[in-house]
């Protein structure tokens, strides 16, 4: 598994994933998310990103759309890893 980060989008939006840095050409997509997952913050809840929408689990998008990324807590690392593995 790549490493588990929580990413904090420049929307608000919360979103635990693995991710990855990829060299493009300038002005294309440059991190790829790996089987994101939505972070309700009161509920802990996690629910797949963009699940209603699409059946992909990888995405690309570009690193300015990210306001910061942290490390997850266990909690937050134990959940996501059960529901990756189910």
């Amino acid at each position: 598994m790549k490493e588990l980060k929580l990413i904090i989008l420049t929307t608000g939006q919360l979103i635990l994933t693995q991710i990855e840095e990829v060299a493009t050409e300038l002005g294309d997509p440059d991190c790829k998310l790996i089987e994101p997952f939505t972070l309700n913050e009161s509920t802990l809840e996690l629910s797949p990103w963009l699940v209603n929408l699409t059946a992909q689990n990888t995405f690309m998008i570009h690193s300015d759309k990210i306001l910061t990324i942290t490390d997850p807590n266990s909690k937050l690392t134990n959940k996501y890893e059960d529901l990756v593995k189910g």
